[in-house]
């Protein structure tokens, strides 16, 4: 029978202990999971990488790469009247990249924060007179018009938010206003032949990031437990833990 995957948690160069976006958002959906992970090392069965998206993310990059280098108004965003160009911020590239991302230590809380963001853009000509827009890319295929009405996209908001906050903490003037930049592949009639089809749109999200650092709070406790927190009543992961602790 294969063993848990045992990982003890990154500390920063100032020993804080860091934690990214995604476990915040797995301390929000499961205390005693969380807890698992960083204070015991075990984590969760993970599923497969979603490669169609992350191919959709990669080709977004591109595209908007070639408007940055310029510095001018991607078309996608003319064509829906923003004018805001893609940020030139010389930190972006370790700001879009996994591991290091965007990162806001707090000594206070004994945690370094971090995520990676998709994209950043901003209004203005100068550097003093910018307000940042954080976008992020996501892909589906669903037969309706993509939108952020379902319940279960409350994940991503809180996604958004967090990047605003982390942004903020590196001294940007950041919007509440954020966009999902949200491509939608077609399903038709028509055959395969080696081509996928994508509708995208651009969603505005206008989000408030005062639950997070009330969240840390409530995270930093968790993590100075002795012992795991009850799981929560909706965690898969637990109810299965629990079951088959019952069986053995």
């Amino acid at each position: 029978m294969n063993t848990p995957t045992v990982k003890r948690p990154r500390l920063s160069a100032s020993g804080l202990l860091r934690v990214s976006r995604s476990k915040v958002e797995n301390f929000l959906r499961c205390p005693r999971c969380f807890w698992l992970d960083l204070k015991a090392g075990v984590r969760a069965p993970s599923g497969p990488p979603f490669n169609l998206n992350i191919a959709v993310d990669h080709l977004f990059k591109n595209e908007f790469d070639q408007h940055r280098r310029v510095q001018r108004v991607p078309p996608r965003l003319a064509a829906v009247g923003l004018e805001l160009i893609r940020s030139d911020h010389p930190s972006m590239n370790a700001w879009r990249t996994n591991f290091t991302g965007v990162c806001h230590p707090r000594p206070d809380l004994g945690l370094e924060l971090f995520g990676a963001i998709d994209d950043l853009w901003h209004d203005g000509d100068t550097l003093e007179d910018r307000t940042h827009f954080v976008a992020d890319y996501k892909a589906t295929s669903k037969k309706d018009p993509v939108s952020l009405d379902a319940d279960w996209q409350i994940s991503y908001k809180r996604q958004m938010e967090f990047y605003q906050w982390l942004l903020r903490g590196n001294g940007l003037r950041v919007s509440d206003t954020a966009f999902f930049v949200y491509a939608n592949g077609i399903k038709g009639d028509r055959p395969f032949d080696d081509r996928l089809e994508f509708e995208t749109r651009i969603l505005p999200y206008d989000g408030n990031d005062a639950w997070v650092l009330p969240t840390l709070l409530r995270l930093r406790e968790c993590l100075e437990l002795p012992a795991p927190p009850d799981g929560a009543k909706e965690c898969e992961t637990c109810a299965f833990a629990d079951a088959m602790k019952a069986w053995a």
